[in-house]
């Protein structure tokens, strides 16, 4: 199919709406477009987010920990609806100045400490609790390696793949193509790597497969854009053996509930300040939707 070709200005100019499923929080400036002090409640942890695969790995993180008895985990997760700017009112700004979920603030001690991006949040959380992250030397580097891989990687999925296939208001030949390939590629090099190691990082479970699980456990699972038919996911047998073995861990099952405002309503806990919530407070059983 021919396009018909775009010949770039010389100077570019945002004219907007620019078309699109997010063109209204798309902007080429930084910064809070409203004021808005965000809530504070009574845990040491404070988590900003919404249940994207790159908000899932926080909660999942802070579930598995409460799993191991790490009482000091304890934390509210409070719901940023993206889709309706909360994540450039002031307060959320203060903790995270590039206006993405997942943001963090621990209260635990004298000062308040802000950690913003989910690659950084997962690394602070292993090594302030000492969980999830490998003791010896080359296995925690091996970790990291993965760690970073997907930090690095998972923009050309969701970024690339997920907008121009799922999202963009018409469908190109040419990007759906190119990040098609390289989503592909991706899944390839995980489905090698895992068809002779257990997790990431061997045979220990790690803040890698938390990070990694929510992005490519979606797509190999068919959850991701809707896409798994089109990505012929089948292919992946090693990767679908890994994803299926985290999808079964319960602090994952709760994880991918906390600000969750899709799916089943049995599904979706908007906020979670309580273990109890998980029971109580799904939507189905308070009775909204919104």
């Amino acid at each position: 199919m021919s396009e018909q070709a775009y010949q770039p200005p010389k100077v570019w100019k945002w004219e907007t709406p620019n078309g699109g499923e997010f063109a209204s929080i798309n902007r080429p400036i930084a910064g809070p477009t409203h004021d808005k002090v965000l809530p504070v409640g009574k845990h040491p942890l404070q988590l900003y987010s919404l249940a994207t695969p790159n908000g899932v790995k926080v909660n999942i993180m802070l579930e598995e920990l409460l799993a191991q008895g790490h009482e000091g985990a304890e934390y509210d997760a409070w719901l940023i609806r993206i889709g309706d700017g909360d994540q450039f009112g002031s307060g959320f700004v203060e903790v995270n100045p590039n206006s993405k979920i997942p943001a963090l603030m621990d209260r635990s001690g004298e000062t308040p400490v802000r950690v913003f991006e989910s690659g950084s949040i997962l690394l602070y959380l292993a090594e302030k609790f000492g969980a999830f992250l490998p003791k010896e030397f080359k296995a925690r580097t091996e970790a990291l390696n993965w760690l970073f891989w997907q930090m690095g990687s998972a923009p050309y999925v969701g970024g690339g793949f997920g907008h121009f296939y799922a999202y963009a208001p018409e469908k190109f030949e040419y990007p759906i193509n190119r990040f098609t390939m390289e989503t592909k590629r991706q899944l390839d090099v995980l489905n090698r790597h895992l068809a002779e190691n257990t997790y990431m990082a061997g045979d220990e479970y790690s803040i890698a497969d938390i990070a990694i699980y929510p992005w490519y456990g979606g797509l190999v699972e068919g959850r991701n854009y809707d896409a798994g038919e089109f990505l012929a996911v089948h292919e992946y047998k090693n990767v679908q053996r890994w994803a299926a073995n985290i999808a079964e861990r319960p602090a994952v099952k709760r994880g991918r509930m906390v600000n969750r405002t899709f799916g089943e309503l049995s599904e979706q806990l908007h906020e979670r300040h309580d273990a109890s919530d998980f029971e109580l407070r799904t939507q189905d059983k308070i009775g909204t939707d919104d």
